[in-house]
């Protein structure tokens, strides 16, 4: 069986000569991270754009940990795979996604030079970054001595590179796009290279064109993706497509890019905005923060005490005996109801997501543990649950008695931590 590469995608084209421009296409995006997440969101959004004729750029990937994986994107032309496995409007849903957003997979510091070179490209419009939560970090670095280490010290000689080789021209500012799991990603990581731009005394021409010339926007990202298949299941599925993908991935159906801009010149460089399929761009993120915090994490953290209590190991498990679905349900209707009280949040948002969450709660694909969930619990269930279940209280025929439950799993399973919390704080008692 062949290997993917641009041969076998040229090959296996419905249409040879689309797929030939899709390899030609300019590089216009500079991504931070290789993982799973990028490939199945931010590139899966780019890659259906070029399909559709929108976007019509491809992805320069930088990668800065050590594992050697390079040699797999270069056999496969960084062509690869995406497996979409699960529930979808209440229904089995399967994809094979050939994604060729990806040009060109560069080690950071083995092919720096490439990176600053492409640093000044024309065509570069936009950085996208997942560097995980402690990516986003402050570190003292000379940008001059050759490739940082932390990324936001990456980032900032890439700008600095730009700014000097076009003379600071305000059009050729980037779009900048954060993708890590941390609060105002891009205000957190505007201020770090605003703190770098002076350790390293940049000029104040420079930190003016970095703050006015360049778009950071704060985004919210929700989609799971396992990442590998099982042996079993990649040669499956290899057998039905024809050809070999070391780079194959997995992920489930739904999928949130939230990006926070009110800008026309964001709205034109990101052409791959695609509302129908859960990329968006919103004049503010709160309202979806909201909806992932509340019906998505503490329905997980409502009913993970009774579903370990109960017997069950996988949340598809449990979403497939009655008595428990139903819980969820009844979970669900309680928390949308509490979010209605915010006028910002629309019945349709919340019909929607919690649709959703309960397709996303019964995919089998998904090996979800409940014991995985649980970890840190208390945390959890004070930030996400407990301002929920407060304000049901106190709502004019609030029902709450879904939520009751999964505190009163949680006493059992924690052996009492929320019996104070409970008595005084919500006067409601078992």
């Amino acid at each position: 069986m062949e290997i993917l590469n641009k041969n076998t995608y040229i090959k296996t084209a419905a249409d040879k000569k689309q797929a030939i421009e899709q390899l030609a296409l300019p590089e216009k995006v500079l991504q931070f991270g290789t993982g799973v997440l990028l490939r199945a969101l931010p590139d899966y959004y780019i890659e259906h754009a070029n399909q559709n004729g929108r976007f019509n750029g491809r992805v320069v990937m930088v990668k800065s940990t050590p594992t050697p994986v390079e040699s797999v994107y270069i056999n496969q032309d960084c062509l690869f795979t995406q497996v979409i496995r699960g529930i979808d409007d209440g229904k089995p849903s399967e994809a094979f996604i050939l994604n060729a957003s990806i040009s060109r997979c560069l080690h950071a510091s083995e092919h720096w030079t490439e990176v600053m070179q492409f640093a000044i490209s024309p065509h570069l419009k936009v950085v996208i970054s997942n560097t995980t939560e402690v990516g986003i970090v402050f570190k003292e670095e000379n940008i001059n001595d050759g490739c940082p280490d932390s990324f936001p010290a990456k980032l900032l000689a890439v700008l600095y590179r730009r700014f000097e080789f076009y003379n600071g021209d305000m059009n050729m500012g980037l779009v900048i796009l954060p993708t890590e799991l941390i609060d105002k990603n891009a205000e957190q990581l505007k201020a770090i290279l605003n703190q770098l731009a002076n350790y390293n005394l940049l000029n104040s021409d420079f930190i003016y064109w970095l703050n006015e010339a360049n778009d950071f926007c704060n985004t919210l990202v929700d989609r799971i993706v396992p990442g590998k298949l099982s042996d079993s299941s990649k040669q499956e599925i290899e057998s039905r497509l024809g050809y070999q993908d070391e780079l194959m991935i997995m992920s489930e159906p739904f999928a949130l890019w939230a990006i926070e801009s009110e800008s026309a010149i964001v709205s034109d460089r990101l052409s791959f905005i695609n509302p129908d399929k859960g990329c968006i761009l919103v004049n503010d993120l709160h309202i979806y923060k909201e909806l992932k915090l509340r019906l998505l994490n503490a329905t997980h953290s409502f009913a993970c005490a009774y579903a370990i209590r109960s017997g069950f190991t996988y949340v598809r498990e449990a979403m497939q005996n009655e008595i428990f679905r139903a819980f969820i349900v009844g979970l669900i209707n309680e928390i949308k109801a509490v979010l209605l009280t915010d006028t910002t949040i629309t019945k349709e948002m919340t019909d929607g997501f919690g649709n959703a969450v309960i397709d996303r709660f019964s995919n089998p694909y998904i090996d979800h543990k409940w014991e995985s969930i649980s970890l840190h619990y208390r945390t959890k269930v004070e930030v996400r649950c407990i301002p929920l279940i407060k304000k049901a209280v106190l709502m004019e025929n609030g029902a709450y008695q879904h939520m009751l439950k999964g505190l009163q799993e949680f006493n059992l399973f924690s052996q009492g931590e929320l019996n104070q919390f409970l008595e005084k704080e919500l006067h409601v008692k078992e």
